[in-house]
């Protein structure tokens, strides 16, 4: 539909027209920004750590300390 006037188009038309802009909004919004990066090797390790430690029954730190250190979460 290109350069018509959505007030003279049939009723069936202008919800086409919403459905097409509404579902381009959401897979705008909802794709991954990081998409095709690649990451670095420290945080592949980082991560492989992480989950090692995690398979093993390890915890993780508590919120309430990671904050007592000035440490900034998510």
């Amino acid at each position: 539909m290109k350069d018509k006037n959505v007030l003279k188009l049939p009723v069936k038309e202008i919800k086409e027209l919403v459905d097409e802009l509404v579902e381009e909004k959401l897979l705008h919004m909802l794709k991954d920004p990081d998409e095709g990066l690649e990451l670095r090797e420290d945080i592949k390790a980082r991560l492989r750590r992480s989950l090692k430690s995690q398979a093993d029954g390890e915890k993780g730190d508590l919120l309430e300390d990671i904050r007592k250190h000035g440490l900034s979460t998510l």
